[in-house]
């Protein structure tokens, strides 16, 4: 597969210590691989005898028009894969006229990712205090961001390289994070608790001090989007981190399934982990999707070849899904239901 073919090309390029930051997951590798072999053994069932078409990726994520339903994810480090960063990647989404995310743990100033002209969401983890928190919030919502992207999940890696623990790796690519506190701020969290556990008034109180939307990544269980979305929540990510979360977690596949009917129409639903191709993103739109998040294809494209790679990524996925699409029969992007999609097993 060409993306696995990237995989390679970025990881001749990039060193080992960086690959292994890029490939960690939860638990054991063979889960999160398993995952994405869902999104690849799905099948599809074509509707025919639709008559004429006028087709286009084209749509809308939350009011913001996109060119395609194939968005970046929000990823740390991404200045360990070139040194522009988020710069790159944000300068390719304005060139493709798609959105990114943008990771708390970013090593680009705000201002230097919405100089780019790309619309971004802001991906929050909440920090130790409170107060650095809402400035943090502040400084987002200040340089452009257009929704805040609460992660409700965590992460405990695991390197799969035999004997080498997180530890001992280099800094190099946990040198730039955090740039957008001061280092008055990142010096005081080191001295208090871990970052709080979110809970549901979290939704009501970004969105009050923001004054935007507020979209809750990392949900896998359609009774907590509910709650989620009777809090409050624009939208849901539904997300297993790209296999960071938990290694025994359900697919991103399986959960998107059994999340939208109860979401409905209350909120926008969007999906990651796993997603490898234009049949993928077909499938997910079918499920319930309004669009999906890429994540380490685009950093290998960035990888191997900065924003240009960065954009031939979500170009060769958006032409992909074209074609997925106009194979499909339907009629629009608002006629993908459900019952295209077979799931595995």
């Amino acid at each position: 597969m060409w993306i696995d073919e990237l995989e390679r090309s970025a990881a001749e390029r990039l060193e080992w210590y960086v690959m292994e930051y890029f490939r960690a997951t939860a638990g054991d590798a063979a889960r999160a691989r398993a995952a994405a072999e869902e999104w690849a053994a799905l099948s599809l069932r074509p509707r025919v005898l639709q008559g004429a078409r006028t087709l286009s990726p084209a749509t809308t994520v939350l009011g913001t028009p996109v060119s395609t339903p194939v968005l970046v994810a929000p990823m740390a480090q991404q200045v360990a894969a070139d040194p522009r960063g988020e710069r790159a990647t944000a300068e390719a989404a304005a060139r493709i006229g798609t959105l990114l995310g943008v990771s708390t743990n970013t090593g680009v100033p705000f201002a230097d990712v919405a100089a780019q002209g790309a619309p971004w969401w802001f991906q929050l983890y909440l920090l130790g205090r409170r107060s650095i928190t809402e400035r943090f919030v502040a400084r987002a919502v200040e340089a452009g961001a257009s929704a805040i992207v609460l992660t409700v999940d965590t992460t405990a890696l695991t390197v799969s390289r035999p004997g080498v623990e997180p530890t001992e790796w280099p800094d190099a690519p946990g040198k730039a994070r955090l740039v957008n506190l001061t280092a008055r701020e990142r010096d005081e969290l080191v001295s208090v608790p871990a970052s709080p556990n979110p809970a549901l008034e979290d939704i009501a109180w970004l969105k009050e001090l923001s004054g935007l939307p507020v979209v809750v990544k990392g949900v896998l269980r359609a009774d907590d989007a509910d709650r989620a979305v009777g809090a409050g929540a624009d939208g849901i990510i539904v997300s297993t981190h790209g296999g960071r979360r938990i290694g025994s977690s359900v697919s991103s596949l399986r959960a998107l399934a059994e999340i939208a009917p109860v979401v409905g129409g209350r909120a926008e639903l969007f999906v990651d982990s796993g997603i490898r191709s234009g049949v993928a993103v077909l499938a997910a739109l079918a499920l319930g999707a309004r669009a999906v998040f890429v994540g380490r294809p685009v950093m290998w494209g960035l990888a191997t070849g900065g924003a240009d790679g960065v954009a031939a990524v979500v170009q060769r996925l958006t032409s992909e899904f074209a074609i997925a699409l106009d194979q499909s029969g339907v009629t629009s992007l608002d006629a993908l239901t459900p019952d295209l999609v077979v799931l595995p097993g």
